[in-house]
């Protein structure tokens, strides 16, 4: 079980969470001009590091806030 530290409610169960996929991916500037496949891989591709990987989560159970943590993905920890 992980136990992920919600900034604003402390350290919660996972099951009180919703993953929100990679952090840190920009909106494209002109969304206008993508194709249907640049469009497909802004939404869908992302990085499948082994380490420490940045990703979104939102507090669903909780105060409902979406936040960026640093998660090792091969042992779980949160690094930061």
């Amino acid at each position: 079980m992980l136990l992920i530290p919600c900034p604003w409610c402390g350290d919660r169960d996972e099951t009180e969470f919703h993953y929100g996929g990679q952090a840190g991916v920009p909106y494209p500037e002109r969304p206008a001009e993508l194709s249907d496949e640049d469009w497909g891989e802004y939404l869908f591709v992302r990085d499948n590091p082994k380490g420490p990987f940045a990703e979104r989560w939102s507090h669903a159970a909780g105060c409902r806030r979406w936040f960026s943590i640093v998660r090792d993905t091969a042992t779980h920890e949160i690094v930061r």
